[in-house]
């Protein structure tokens, strides 16, 4: 039999509670015994065993009379944290007078210890099933989550959960069950029967959806474990609810972004003019580099000096009162900032390059930028931030020449890591629309911009470079409302350093940085990458397959879908080597992708073109001949047969680019193979061919540039490596099943 073997719910005062900013508060004082947490539930419509309670052995035969054996007894009251371990909990009992007897011991042994329970709960035990975990906690950048997994005694052992921030609809119910390695428990193994699915459903979006239990408490933490589910349905029969800390008196903080609802981007990205304060008629410091910079662009200029006529050729005003302008870098000391911003009156917006604040510590210095904004009705990018880089607006925080004008947006906390993006993205063929570099964020934060960029013409993908969102529940809403129409590719800095707070709870416990944002990302249908390359190249293949994502009417992009792991995208390899292919065929199932078997029907086509290893069955990866002897055509030809007889929605193509050069120079027959697969894709809209060129530092310079422009002319992206490129593949492949 089984039964509750979880802590109690008075938690009130026994962890303190980190903020956002790492500061602590005790939460409030309220305590909630396990029995007045299930009165509740009960109200709400979930299932809890049938009860009472005592306020002494002596009370608990009475208490106990009605109810079913076998019986469970708990106590309940200060200090019994995990009751299992204080010897709190009896299963099992055989009626009133066991229990009676049960708790008179259980009390001398409690005493003995020091711990003088409140009372005790007797319940009708649950009949066995499956023992699971469902939780709510507020997590500091995001808000409530929703936990669920494998409860009771696996839920410390096993750790196997799945999380989703409130509110969960039906769909991510699902999917964090089917997401759990223990799902196969759920479903019936060795001869036991499934248990009720709907009921469950039910229980997750009861706690976590729209209008639950979340909702009505002041998290906190609340945790139901075990939760028994069986054939019949679920039962909790154990709950804890540990109230958040009290809100303080009085309005609080603005929310940064808060007072932008439904700001107009167009002017950060395309000012009229830009302002630069700081630079130096004498000693050349930031803000001269930036005169230079902006003066490359074109974009109209004014430098902002008490008395300088002129700085490096560009006309001065004495304040910010006077330019006429859009746009205003402020690079000056931390302390100086407050002062020239509060002049900005008449200007859309305000760029402070300066560090020193909330970064460093100086959250005052930092709330008092924000105020003389808001003074001067300017909205604030930064502070601590390189600015603004958009090739189409004369924007700009890197030297040289812009890149062309493109697709790709960026929003980083971290200028020096979008700097890197950009000028890399565009050595390996990204043209960029809009980058935002935010910084701290004190003001304008990353969700508000994405949120215009939803609707920005120029912009078909977006990636973001986070550490802190700021505002993770206003984050979270940005990324639901470009979900299924605009590509969103996250990389995340500090996810597994951040500290968190001690968790009363199993379910605060178990929410930490990485799984949020894991968890964010499976139910926005948005893409966490792991590194600044694969960022790049995830932007890559959606900028070159923009007109291809949505998966084309007749695909087949579900073919061979596992019902556990929603696993779909299916993909065909062509390569030369069979060796290389079978490593391949690795990398991507290791990417969650399913190289899904050639139709049978292809083998005679196949076979009369010449493809395959001589004496074997064609096969996914196919090894195709490639090389200075081979036909170039050849791998167009099989592609347009493949693909005529099952509509795969990628096709991944790779090359070792050294066989080219082992016994000569040209890369003439190379070349060819890159216009022959650039011939395939223009002959298959609704295909999405990808180049891997292996090897690629073994040809002479200029080739794999070579290579890559004419890939690039017909919309294929070009990796150099097979990982780097199935990360790609898989980041369009969640972004279609996410939409």
């Amino acid at each position: 039999m089984t039964a509750s073997t979880g802590g109690p719910p008075e938690m009130a005062g026994v962890s303190a509670v980190s903020t956002a900013s790492g500061a602590s508060q005790e939460p409030a004082p309220a305590r909630f015994a396990e029995h007045e947490v299930k009165a509740l539930l009960r109200e709400w419509g979930v299932a809890v065993p049938r009860g009472a309670t005592a306020a002494s052995p002596a009370e608990v035969t009475a208490a106990a009379r009605g109810l079913t054996p076998p019986l469970v007894l708990k106590a309940h009251g200060p200090g019994l944290v995990h009751k299992s371990d204080a010897g709190a909990v009896r299963l099992g009992l055989s009626g009133p007078a066991e229990a009676a007897s049960a708790a008179a011991e259980m009390l001398a042994g409690l005493v003995s210890r020091g711990i003088t329970p409140d009372g005790f709960l007797v319940e009708e035990q649950a009949a066995p099933g499956v023992e699971l975990i469902v939780g709510v906690v507020r997590d500091p950048g995001f808000g409530p989550v929703l936990l669920a997994g494998l409860g009771g005694v696996w839920t410390e052992v096993m750790r196997d959960t799945a999380l989703c921030l409130c509110p969960a609809s039906e769909a991510d119910a699902r999917r964090m069950l089917a997401s759990l390695r223990g799902a196969p428990l759920l479903h019936g193994h060795r001869g036991r029967p499934a248990v009720d699915s709907e009921a469950l459903v039910g229980l997750l979006l009861a706690i976590g959806g729209a209008g639950g239990v979340w909702e009505r408490l002041d998290l906190g933490e609340f945790e139901l474990n075990p939760v028994i589910a069986t054939e019949e349905g679920v039962v909790a029969v154990d709950a804890r609810y540990l109230p958040g800390p009290a809100e303080p008196a009085g309005p609080g903080p603005e929310t940064p972004g808060q007072h932008g609802a439904g700001q107009d981007f167009t002017a950060l990205f395309e000012p009229r003019a830009v302002a630069v304060v700081g630079a130096s008629a004498s000693r050349p410091n930031f803000g001269n580099m930036f005169l230079e910079f902006y003066k490359a662009t074109g974009v109209p200029l004014v430098a902002v000096h008490p008395e300088a006529d002129e700085i490096n050729g560009v006309p001065t005003v004495p304040t910010l009162a006077e330019a006429d302008a859009d746009y205003a870098l402020v690079a000056v000391p931390a302390d100086r900032c407050a002062e020239v911003v509060r002049h900005a009156k008449g200007l859309s917006f305000v760029q402070v390059m300066s560090g020193g604040f909330g970064e460093a510590g100086a959250a005052g210095l930092e709330a008092e930028l924000v105020r003389a904004a808001r003074e001067a009705g300017a909205r604030l990018l930064g502070p601590n931030c390189m600015g603004v880089y958009s090739p189409r607006g004369g924007q700009t925080f890197i030297g040289g020449e812009p890149g062309p004008p493109g697709q790709v947006a960026l929003i980083s906390q971290s200028g020096g890591l979008a700097g890197e993006v950009v000028r890399v993205g565009e050595r390996r063929g990204l043209a960029f629309s809009r980058v935002a570099t935010v910084g701290n964020s004190a003001d304008v934060t990353p969700a508000e911009l994405l949120g215009w960029l939803g609707g920005d013409e120029h912009t078909s993908v977006v990636g973001m470079y986070l550490e802190d969102p700021r505002d993770g529940r206003a984050l979270f809403e940005a990324l639901m409302s470009v979900r299924g129409r605009l590509p969103v590719v996250l990389l995340v800095g500090g996810r597994s350093g951040q500290g968190r707070r001690a968790a009363a709870s199993h379910t605060g416990g178990m929410v930490g940085d990485g799984r949020v944002w894991q968890a964010l990302a499976d139910q926005t249908g948005a893409v966490l990458v792991g590194s600044q390359d694969d960022l790049i190249g995830a932007l890559s293949f959606f900028q070159s397959h923009a007109p291809r994502i949505a998966p084309p009417a007749g695909s087949v992009a579900d073919t061979a879908r596992e019902p556990w792991t929603g696993r779909g995208a299916s993909v065909l390899v062509i390569g030369p080597s069979g060796g290389a292919s079978v490593l391949a065929a690795d990398v991507l199932d290791a990417a969650g992708l399913v190289l899904a078997a050639l139709p049978d029907e292809t083998r005679d086509v196949l076979k009369a073109l010449g493809a395959g290893a001589a004496g074997t069955s064609p096969a996914n990866p196919l090894e195709v001949p490639v090389g200075p002897r081979g036909r170039p055509e050849l791998v167009r030809e099989v592609i347009g047969a493949i693909v005529a007889r099952r509509p795969y929605p990628d096709v991944v193509a790779h090359v070792n680019v050294q066989s080219f050069f082992t016994f000569g120079t040209s890369a003439d027959p190379l070349y060819a193979y890159a216009h022959n697969l650039a011939r395939a894709q223009r002959d298959l809209p609704g295909t999405r061919i990808t180049l891997v060129t292996r090897n690629g530092e073994c040809a002479p310079p200029g080739v794999e540039d070579e290579v890559r422009a004419i890939a690039a002319g017909a919309g294929i992206p070009v990796y150099r490596s097979m990982e780097a490129a199935a990360v790609a593949v898989a980041a369009a492949a969640r972004f279609i099943r996410g939409a």
